[in-house]
């Protein structure tokens, strides 16, 4: 049953419109939360979007739309374009148009039988042009994108910067309204007063309040509907009492009463150029996912019924053949047919250097081609090639919330009602120890005005999306919020040895036969490991292709993990595998044990091999070397410099382990771990009181690497072990380790300075306000800047280097 609910759970990742503060993001969470069938609910204001897992038994992606609108919020829609092929007649055009229309989330479907196209709009992120194809598809047509995803991108781009360019027009349309009235105010110490006509104020006031200001009482009244309050609703009030009171005393002509229109049009113009200043800087913030996003090939050259053309790089279909040209960016993931060439994978993987790619490497979509010609066959495309799951990744860590944004959210939830509250008691106290009216009023507009939930709120998930943004084009990927936080916390890193701190490619040193030719030895020996993916299997079978040896038919094949494997290979029935096999299975090693183990003093791995048909007896050993990596030794070093402690943890056996940990400088060796061993060790290091960081690359790690308080998958490894892991890296380069780790701290630094300064603002600014020691203009000014400081601040982290 638990794997049934877990198959109709979905995923559902939102843009979210009108979110303005930390409190409406808590707020969206809190509805979203509640909706029947959700079993979780991320709300990311930084990010402006919502991550929803559902049963889709219980809720669809409508509803769920319904429910964001319903808390005045909005879901941007998208429109995709297709080109239909298969229509002769209006009735297929209607006919397609309605299962369109039946699609979850589609708000519009039209189809035009004059121009072959299909239009489909639909809230971003509910529907997929995928999905929109296999539907036309279904319905006995042909489909594909009229725009590419690269095209789609660069419009929501331009929508972006049209936005930005509207709220830079307002704000000097605010700025050149303001003017006239904050110079009389600026000029008073100078001895000038040159105030203008209260009318005249009124007029320059009033567009600026009602006009350019009207988005603080929009998503005012789309909080309170809600049931919560957000920064719209303070700026709102207190602009609202200063404009109203000063045009109360200007229509009924009060004598004496001051007016406040300066205040308050200085007070929305300064929270327009802060709202600017913070989408400038949350824009930067998420350029991680720009630049991934740029690297997607708009084209691929495809090999089609014997000859070469275009189409977009997503329309590419798995095993089919594609051309890359000398300078041109892979676009899809693949194996190469024909040729060698020098890829660049700087911006996959961080690898400063092109590597050397020849015929049988794969390559990866999005690195660069170098001076050679490649023909390359199409492994994963689309939305399962390596980019795509990056990009994938990135954004889902982006979303996701720290643990210490829990406090944060709590804290907004209840921060509007509050600072309501200092302002009706500041007015009050101000009032009652017999201040005049006026003192009262500005000192409880000032607590309104300075107040600043956004940024509480901007503090956590703006570091996450610069320090994960960061982490990616270093090469490191991490999978969520949790994973970079303990990973800070770390106090012991245990390495796996084979892929990890060696290279993983073993070669065959020697073999050393008790009776047989070596030859032979050899040939029964790679016949057996023809069924076998781990890399001293590799080893063998790469030593008999040099040696032209053919193989043998294998049957009965059979692995005993950690130890080896048994095989038929004729008549005779063949055991594989380290001294622990041969062991369990009584075999002799007298004969052969004392040279053995001075080539395992020496650093080299033996497999044993024995007949066990009718009588057990030892047929000799291979000896196999697995040459450190020579980034290891640094890596290994700058962990010890922060102070972990340094564990290898290995199936290999003592001496060759020994070894390798000589030559990298380990603090602990622990060999001869079977994989279900090797998380029982990191769960004996936990409950000696470290915080372990794992770190793998084969499927024998994955048990460690869900049982570390933070597993870190090499990239160069299998898929099984990076989807176990919180962090991945990219490249086969141990140093990766003390990066995640030092970006990790790094990241969490920076929420606590963002925190710190976000929480002392408040605690200090809003008595200061009630105290009546700042007036509004100062107050607008230092709760506009705030925001803007935080998001600076979390931008700093683009400057980090690895220490050297």
């Amino acid at each position: 049953m638990q794997s049934d609910s877990q198959n109709l759970a979905t995923l559902l990742k939102l843009p979210v419109d009108g979110m303005t503060c930390a409190a409406c993001s808590t707020r969206l969470e809190r509805v979203l939360g509640k909706q029947p069938g959700v079993s979780r609910a991320v709300v990311n204001l930084a990010s402006n979007s919502a991550v929803i897992e559902f049963d889709k038994r219980l809720l669809s992606s409508d509803d769920i739309t319904a429910a964001i609108n319903k808390a005045g919020f909005s879901v941007p829609s998208e429109t995709y374009e297709l080109l239909i092929g298969g229509m002769t007649c209006a009735a297929c055009s209607g006919r397609l148009e309605k299962v369109l229309s039946r699609l979850p989330g589609v708000e519009r479907a039209a189809v035009n039988l004059a121009t072959e196209k299909a239009s489909i709009t639909a809230p971003s992120g509910v529907l997929s042009v995928q999905e929109a194809i296999a539907a036309v598809e279904k319905a006995g047509f042909t489909a594909q994108p009229a725009a590419t995803a690269a095209e789609q991108q660069a419009k929501l781009e331009q929508q972006k910067q049209q936005a930005s360019r509207k709220e830079l027009l307002q704000l000097i349309l605010a700025v050149l309204l303001t003017l006239p009235l904050a110079l009389p105010m600026l000029l008073m110490p100078l001895g000038i007063h040159a105030e203008l006509p209260a009318p005249w104020q009124m007029v320059l006031a009033t567009p600026v309040q009602f006009w350019l200001g009207w988005r603080f009482y929009e998503g005012a009244f789309k909080s309170l509907r809600g049931g919560a309050g957000n920064m719209d609703v303070l700026v709102a009030m207190g602009t609202s009492a200063a404009w109203g009171l000063s045009a109360w005393v200007t229509i009924t002509g009060g004598a004496g009463g001051h007016l406040y229109f300066e205040a308050a049009a200085m007070v929305i113009t300064l929270v327009l150029l802060g709202k600017w200043l913070e989408g400038r800087a949350k824009r930067s913030a998420a350029s991680a996912i720009r630049a991934l996003m740029d690297l997607q090939p708009e084209l691929a050259r495809v090999e089609r019924n014997g000859a070469i053309i275009e189409v977009p790089a997503e329309t590419v279909i798995q095993g089919e053949v594609v051309v890359i040209r000398p300078g041109e960016r892979v676009p899809v993931d693949g194996v190469i047919l024909e040729g060698v060439s020098q890829l660049d994978e700087s911006l996959i993987t961080g690898e400063s250097l092109p590597v050397e790619r020849g015929v049988s490497d794969r390559v990866t979509g999005a690195s660069v081609n170098g001076d050679g010609l490649l023909r390359i066959q199409a492994t994963t495309v689309g939305t399962e090639s390596t980019l795509s799951r990056i990009i994938r990744l990135v954004e889902s860590a982006q979303a996701s919330k720290a643990p210490v944004q829990k406090l944060v959210d709590q804290i907004s939830a209840v921060f509007v009602p509050v600072v309501a509250l200092i302002a009706l008691v500041t007015f009050l106290g101000w009032w009652l120890i017999g201040s005049n009216l006026e003192v009262a009023f500005i000192a409880s507009v000032s607590v309104l005005v300075i107040a600043c939930p956004c940024a509480l709120g901007l503090a956590t998930p703006t570091a996450l999306m610069v320090g994960t943004g960061v982490a990616a084009r270093k090469g490191v990927l991490i999978k969520d919020a949790e994973a970079l936080e303990r990973a800070h916390h770390s106090t012991a890193v245990v390495l796996d040895k084979t892929g990890t701190l060696t290279l993983g490619k073993p070669t065959v040193e020697s073999i050393v036969s008790q009776d047989e030719d070596t030859s032979d030895l050899l040939l029964l020996t790679a016949s057996a490991q023809q069924g076998s993916e781990h890399p001293l299997a590799h080893a063998i079978l790469n030593q008999a292709e040099k040696e032209a040896l053919d193989l043998l038919p294998v049957a009965d094949f059979k692995t005993w993990p950690g130890r080896g494997l048994s095989a038929r290979i004729g008549q005779q029935t063949l055991l594989v595998g380290n001294r622990r096999l041969m062991t369990e299975a009584a075999v002799d090693l007298s004969d052969l044990l004392a040279q053995g183990e001075a080539l395992e003093s020496s650093g080299r791995t033996l497999m044993w091999v024995a007949e066990t048909a009718s009588l057990k007896r030892l047929l000799g050993f291979i000896a196999v070397s697995d040459p450190v990596k020579p980034e290891a030794v640094n890596a290994v070093a700058a962990l010890k410099r922060k102070g972990i402690h340094t564990v290898m943890l290995t199936g290999d056996n003592r001496y060759a382990s020994q070894a390798v940990a000589d030559a990298v400088g380990v603090d602990q060796v622990v060999s001869e771990v079977l994989p279900e061993e090797k998380s029982a060790e990191v769960q004996r290091l936990k409950a000696a009181g470290y915080v372990v960081a794992m770190v793998g690359d084969g499927i024998n790690d994955a048990p460690a690497l869900a049982a570390a308080d933070v597993g870190m998958a090499m990239g160069t490894g299998t898929d099984v072990a990076m989807h176990t892991a919180g962090v991945t890296l990219m490249r086969g380069d141990p140093g990766l380790i003390a990066d995640a780790l030092s970006i990790s701290h790094a990241t969490y630094n920076k929420i606590r300075q963002n925190l710190f300064w976000a929480l002392i603002y408040n605690l200090v600014a809003i008595p200061l306000a009630a105290s009546g020691m700042l007036n509004p203009v100062v107050a607008g000014a230092a709760m506009a800047m705030s925001s803007v400081s935080v998001v600076s601040n979390s931008l700093l982290l683009r400057r980090w280097r690895r220490a050297d």
